[in-house]
């Protein structure tokens, strides 16, 4: 039971994984990985994990130590509820990965494989992507140059700034082009 377990944590969260990296684009995809319930399953399996060696993992949570971790772990439920936690947290971490790339318009062909990183070794890939969204999130908040105006206007002859262009000639010209305009 434990090592079926064990399997099922991962493919309860690999749709999610699936729709992020395969359809990123889809609207479904951006509402199910803006909700942190994807992670519910997942968590659900670590609770019937867990709650068996549930004095041995409080001991690690509480006194942490080397020796006590890898008693936990050489326990089938103890290396099960980690697997199942380490799958969840991964999942939230893709999950504000993908929301992250697709508010700064980082490409799909960049965030997908960036992705499949974050599956297999998700802290690698959260150090490879922190660097590429501060880039992005700087670009994107550098002030937009603007466009090229026109030539300047000059001075009316009468002294004072000239007055806003309307975009339509003045009285009298409409209609006419410009070389063929009254002087």
């Amino acid at each position: 039971m434990t090592g079926l377990l064990f399997e099922v944590s991962f493919w309860l969260a690999a749709p999610v994984w699936l729709l992020m990296i395969f359809a990123p684009g889809w609207g479904p995809t951006a509402r199910i990985a803006a909700s942190p319930l994807t992670v519910v399953p997942v968590l659900a399996v670590y609770l019937v994990m867990a709650l068996p060696v549930f004095p041995e993992l409080w001991e690690v949570v509480t006194n942490p130590d080397i020796d006590n971790f890898r008693a936990l772990t050489v326990l089938a439920n103890g290396a099960g509820a980690i697997w199942a936690q380490i799958i969840a947290w991964d999942l939230l971490i893709g999950q504000w990965m993908y929301r992250e790339g697709r508010r700064l318009g980082i490409h799909p062909l960049v965030m997908g494989p960036l992705l499949v990183f974050t599956i297999l070794l998700s802290p690698f890939a959260l150090l490879l992507f922190l660097p590429l969204r501060a880039a992005k999130q700087r670009l994107k908040e550098a002030p937009e140059k603007e466009p090229e105006k026109g030539p300047k206007e000059r001075p009316a002859a009468n002294g004072r700034a000239p007055e806003p262009s309307s975009g339509t000639l003045p009285s009298g010209r409409a209609g006419r082009p410009p070389a063929v305009q009254e002087r």
